[in-house]
């Protein structure tokens, strides 16, 4: 097994643990165990506790970027990737950001940068948004929409009606299309 393999196998327990129990439940010993490596093991790809939630911050940075690439170059634009990508797309993206909320609620252990690179990372859609849309009230009513959708698809909150959603996007992005900035 190769040192990437363990590095994830230990980033996966890490949001297991988050996830299931709660960020008082993480603990250095418990991610070890629950990664199946020994607790030098853990402390060799991560020295900390501190270390390995910046470690599953990289892991959220990887999927936003790629989004963001997508939302900037790609031919939808911002608005429609946003708004499409408010609906978590798997079960595992579910869980990352679940974990990552759950980290951020005790984030005295989270070193500083980390959080603050968290935080830029959900600003930066409202810069895109706003970037992209000349009316500054409906980037953050999308923003917040946004936001809304996939905070309660990630905390198991019932969805709304799929056509009634549906038509809620539809009519956001036809509201965006009269206020694109043209590329």
């Amino acid at each position: 097994m190769n040192a990437s393999d363990t590095r994830d196998r230990i980033l996966d327990a890490l949001q297991e643990i988050l996830v299931r129990e709660g960020y008082s439940s993480v603990t250095l010993e418990a991610v070890a165990r629950a990664a199946s490596v020994s607790k030098g093991g853990l402390l060799y790809h991560f020295p900390s506790k501190a270390a390995m939630l910046t470690g599953l911050i990289e892991r959220l940075s990887v999927l936003a970027e790629e989004e963001f690439r997508e939302a900037v170059e790609g031919e939808e634009g911002v608005v429609r990737v946003f708004l499409r990508t408010s609906l978590p797309q798997s079960p595992e993206e579910r869980e990352l950001y679940w974990a990552i909320i759950a980290a951020l609620r005790g984030h005295n252990d989270m070193p500083e940068e980390a959080f603050a690179h968290v935080l830029s990372l959900f600003d930066r859609w409202r810069v895109l948004l706003h970037e992209e849309l000349e009316d500054p009230v409906l980037a953050e009513i999308i923003l917040r929409a946004g936001d809304g959708l996939y905070l309660s698809d990630i905390a198991g909150l019932p969805p709304a009606d799929p056509a009634l959603r549906q038509g809620m996007i539809d009519r956001l992005v036809a509201e965006s299309d009269r206020v694109r900035r043209r590329r």
